[in-house]
């Protein structure tokens, strides 16, 4: 049984570094096993962060910062509007990181499929993408994805931009990629779409997901 853990979720904007807290915190006990797998998911106060990979190029430039963090993946914005879930599960033997990142886009990809907008992963590249007009358009990133493994169980995850404002994204290069761009589902969808309406039915699709790797 995976449990859930939604930091208010709709109603509560959460500090990154509390979410890291109780991510570590979590951690620690799905590893030890006295706790199930467990999705944690939030809307993070305003902040920028840093995977190991993030180039000095690629950060915002003064006054604005960004907190770098020991996930994989390059700078990505986070904040009001866009739902982050954490999963914290531990992975089957033999470790296949990549299966559970596909698992977290096909998650993604099938939750957009049930608000009418079609979503595809790019080869070469991580996260779950929009491409309204393949013949004029390039794809637009949707859902940035950044994960850890330690003590074969997973740290940090996904950002899925919802109804969030993308002026942020301008001030970076998101995820260190320069010739693609941004959206949000509520922009391929046309109509508003948040996070709380989103977050039930892509965690229901992790679920099942995770199921198929062989995570309870």
């Amino acid at each position: 049984m995976v449990e859930m853990i939604s930091l208010g979720l709709g109603t509560t904007l959460t500090a990154f570094g509390d979410a890291l807290d109780l991510q570590r915190r979590v951690h620690s006990e799905v590893a030890h096993g006295s706790r199930p797998p467990t999705l944690i998911l939030v809307e993070h106060e305003p902040v920028y962060t840093a995977g190991r990979r993030t180039r000095a190029i690629e950060y915002p430039q003064p006054p604005l910062t960004a907190v770098d963090v020991d996930r994989g993946g390059k700078i990505t914005w986070h904040g009001p509007g866009q739902l982050v879930i954490y999963p914290i599960v531990p992975l089957p033997q033999p470790l296949d990181v990549i299966a559970y990142v596909r698992a977290l886009e096909q998650s993604v990809i099938e939750t957009c499929a049930n608000f009418g907008v079609t979503a595809q992963q790019v080869a070469g590249r991580s996260g779950v993408w929009h491409q309204p007009n393949p013949q004029i358009s390039s794809p637009n990133k949707l859902c940035a994805i950044g994960v850890r493994v330690a003590q074969d169980t997973t740290l940090h995850g996904l950002a899925l931009n919802c109804n969030n404002d993308l002026t942020p994204f301008t001030h970076i290069t998101p995820c260190g990629i320069s010739d693609a761009g941004v959206t949000t589902l509520s922009h391929a969808a046309g109509t508003t779409i948040t996070p709380t309406m989103v977050s039930e039915p892509l965690t229901d699709r992790l679920v099942v997901n995770f199921k198929e790797l062989g995570i309870h």
